[in-house]
């Protein structure tokens, strides 16, 4: 019997969930076993898990689970150097070379588990089967709105926390736009994920976007007509080829920009298109003013979807749950494909 073990997520200000209690109940109707760790900051209770057919664990037991169990979360695990000898689903963030990425490997590879990593469950067109980005695109235009707001109060934006839903996100909104300008906003890569989220935001706040996606961006930079848009919303992930959308003189130059909302948040990458910050912001500090006169704030927060823990869970879950129905047969489709990517950047002197 496949057993799949969701544990309580770890990171501060984490409540969100890959799994809903609806798809409790389809995995065990699968005849999956299904054990939920108890999480107080969850955005979903317990009680309804259970009543879904799940087994409730004490929260961060998973080290003591059935070692065939799958376990089950989003973020990273507790720092530690214990080998790991489960198969975790989970986004890593160990592909790419960063430095607790190689620490994470090392622990597979000691204790003989396997990494399914989220952001690399891809179908067999190469397209991602389960992704935030819609809610990371809604979070991030509210959080840049805030700014704006906060900016045309000549005040910095405010730390922001949860918001129950986004029902109350707007009333937020609402209230803190409602004595200032009205702002105009620039969308680039408006017709993915990311930018379809921030648009929409923008849109049910009857704010006035202009949506660029490839076609509007292939000519190559500059692109003065970023600069004519109070808020800029970049939903374009920093790769190789990727233009330069705000160059360093921007901050000097005239301009009617105010606040550059960087949803996709590369400042590390070489090919990060705002070369004019260098580290993401947080929800204690949500901007980084670049410039005082203009003034010029960049919010760059990693984390944009736990914002929205309801809606962003609930979405996941759903594009999820197919696939997790799938986990009886772990070494084909998108799980084969993420295990082969493990294989490939394992530590290439583990056996």
């Amino acid at each position: 019997m496949t057993h799949l073990w969701i544990r309580a997520e770890s990171r501060r200000n984490e409540e969100r969930t890959g799994v809903t209690p609806d798809g409790v109940a389809a995995l065990v109707k699968h005849g999956f076993r299904v054990t939920v760790e108890d999480c107080p900051k969850r955005i979903l209770r317990p009680q309804p898990f259970a009543d879904a057919g799940a087994e409730i664990a004490p929260k961060g037991s998973w080290p003591e689970a059935p070692r065939d169990a799958i376990i089950l979360g989003l973020k990273e695990l507790p720092e530690a150097d214990t080998p790991l000898i489960h198969r975790h689903i989970m986004f890593g963030h160990a592909y790419k070379g960063q430095s607790a990425g190689a620490r994470l490997l090392k622990r597979f590879a000691a204790g003989g588990g396997s990494l399914y990593d989220l952001e690399y469950l891809i179908d067999d067109t190469g397209r991602r089967v389960a992704a935030f980005g819609y809610w990371a695109g809604y979070a991030g235009a509210a959080v840049s709105l805030l700014a704006w707001a906060a900016q045309g109060d000549g005040k910095i934006c405010p730390p922001v926390t949860t918001w129950d839903d986004a029902d109350e996100l707007k009333d937020a909104l609402r209230a803190a736009l409602d004595p200032v300008p009205r702002a105009s906003v620039i969308v680039i890569g408006a017709k993915g994920r990311v930018g379809s989220g921030a648009r929409d935001l923008c849109t049910e706040l009857d704010l006035p976007v202009t949506a660029w996606d490839m076609a509007e961006t292939a000519r190559g930079a500059p692109f003065p007509e970023i600069l004519d848009h109070g808020i800029f919303l970049n939903c374009i992930l920093a790769t190789q080829g990727v233009p330069v959308f705000v160059p360093p003189e921007a901050r000097t130059t005239e301009r009617a920009l105010r606040v550059i909302g960087d949803i996709a948040c590369d400042p590390d990458s070489p090919f990060n298109p705002i070369p004019l910050y260098h580290e993401a912001t947080s929800w204690s500090a949500p901007v980084a003013r670049v410039n005082d006169a203009p003034p010029l704030d960049i919010m760059a927060i990693d984390n944009l979807p736990s914002l929205l823990p309801r809606e962003s869970s609930h979405d996941f879950a759903q594009q999820l749950l197919p696939h997790l129905l799938t986990l009886d047969a772990l070494d084909t489709g998108v799980w084969g494909r993420a295990h082969e990517t493990y294989l490939k950047h394992k530590p290439k002197d583990a056996t």
